[in-house]
């Protein structure tokens, strides 16, 4: 039975990781977020209460 031979199954295994490894988290890393995150100020904001207008 082919199936049993580990020999292609265990280079491909290889592989896949070798590439999962390396190039896609490059990739993934490479793009950048066109919205980037604003520096929050250290000062509390003030919230007003809201009325229901039903209660």
């Amino acid at each position: 039975m082919p199936q049993l031979n580990p020999a292609p199954w265990f280079a491909i295994l290889v592989f896949s990781w070798l590439v999962f490894l390396t190039i896609i988290p490059t990739k993934v890393m490479s793009h950048t977020s066109p919205n980037e995150p604003m520096h929050i100020d250290s000062e509390e904001h003030k919230t007003q209460p809201w009325d229901w207008p039903w209660q």
